[in-house]
């Protein structure tokens, strides 16, 4: 009787404590996008911003939720008189999922992992633009006109 006691706290410890990362942290994670060019701040670019969970938009500087996921997070920027950019952020495990690991079990590192509480990307992520180069063999606005 006592074994079958011992196994049933252990069953309801591990279904409290699964999904640990989850419960502090939770699934989504706030960070700020600045985009900047060898002349300083560029303010105003038009980004989109995706992972595996979703799609999200913000103008710069600026900061948004995300969805956590495992893969990389791809930031696309667009702003006028600047060459789109592109830019990827990787995600990191954080180190609360490794101590699921050892309270939570199996249950609570798959909840973390699946749902993306497991995973960080950096709180500010910071986008490289290039202006436009101006063509030197523009047409000129003068026109020739013959003297008779």
């Amino acid at each position: 009787m006592k074994f079958l006691l011992s196994i049933g706290q252990s069953i309801v410890a591990m279904g409290l404590l699964s999904g640990c990362a989850s419960i502090v942290d939770g699934t989504n994670q706030s960070l700020s996008v600045k985009t900047v060019s060898s002349a300083g701040d560029v303010s105003g670019a038009q980004c989109q911003l995706m992972n595996s969970k979703g799609s999200w938009f913000v103008t710069t500087p600026g900061s948004v939720t995300v969805h956590r996921a495992y893969g990389a997070l791809k930031l696309s920027c667009k702003k006028d008189g600047y060459q789109p950019a592109v830019q990827t952020a990787q995600s990191t495990t954080k180190s609360m999922a490794f101590g699921n690991a050892l309270f939570g079990g199996v249950v609570g590192v798959g909840v973390d992992m699946s749902t993306g509480a497991a995973y960080d990307y950096p709180e500010l992520i910071t986008v490289q633009m290039k202006p436009v180069a101006l063509s030197s063999a523009q047409p000129s606005l003068a026109t020739t006109v013959p003297i008779n």
